[in-house]
């Protein structure tokens, strides 16, 4: 597989007119092509700073990030942030009107994504028109108009009830794997990170470190809500708990 994105003793220091902060310290990890990966960790540990550093948002204290050549980045963020005078198919449309590159390849480009994610029929409705499941189904598809590399996730289903969430992340899968995009995901959910991942990263209490890497190992790969079923589900649940119950 071909190596998209390095992470190199990534530090991240805040500093204030009395004390400086760690966040983060010495993470390194790399992701690779195909991939869907995860990233857990306790509350305020540093995991949306982690995602911002990697779209620079924000910037590293010390470390080094690699990128393939060329490589675009597209970040879904925890809400849909639709704009609601606008009609669906323009909000889709949004990436490409800033990047002033809405040129007929591409608006084509995400009709036929919504085409073929069952979205089609509502693209001339308004976001309050539209359920929580299928509002994040357009924020993916805009996410995507700009054709990036790695999708960067940050908890993207966490407004969602529970019912939704299991549904949307089923079709959010799909449409990464459908489309053949790369993708890093924070999550609170330790099932949905097991359940949608193939490599899962568990980050400790601030300042955060990486405790553990573990590869999930399944019979057989499928959708997130028929991988929840695999008999090596509980044994990954398990040990992840344990490492976040015993945060250092």
């Amino acid at each position: 597989m071909n190596k998209l994105l390095s992470v190199k003793n990534l530090t991240k220091v805040y500093y204030n007119n009395k004390d400086e902060i760690e966040a983060i310290k010495d993470i390194s990890f790399d992701l690779y092509e195909g991939e869907f990966v995860s990233i857990v960790g306790p509350s305020g540990c540093g995991k949306s700073t982690l995602l911002n550093i990697l779209t620079n948002m924000d910037t590293l204290t010390c470390g080094k990030i690699n990128y393939a050549d060329n490589l675009k980045l597209g970040y879904m963020l925890q809400s849909d942030s639709m704009l609601p005078w606008k009609k669906v198919i323009d909000n889709a449309l949004l990436g490409l009107e800033i990047k002033k590159d809405k040129k007929e390849e591409n608006v084509n480009y995400v009709i036929d994504l919504f085409k073929k994610y069952g979205l089609n029929e509502f693209r001339n409705k308004y976001p309050f028109e539209l359920s929580g499941g299928m509002r994040q189904r357009v924020a993916l598809i805009r996410t995507l108009a700009l054709k990036p590399d790695i999708l960067i996730l940050d908890e993207p289903f966490s407004k969602l009830d529970y019912q939704s969430r299991l549904k949307v992340s089923d079709d959010v899968y799909k449409i990464i794997k459908n489309e053949n995009k790369t993708a890093l995901m924070v999550t609170h959910d330790l099932a949905e990170a097991i359940s949608i991942s193939d490599r899962v990263i568990v980050l400790s209490n601030r300042p955060c470190i990486i405790k553990n890497i573990y590869k999930i190992k399944r019979d057989k790969n499928g959708t997130p809500i028929e991988n929840r079923k695999d008999k090596n589900f509980a044994y990954y649940y398990d040990l992840i708990w344990k490492d976040l119950a015993y945060h250092e």
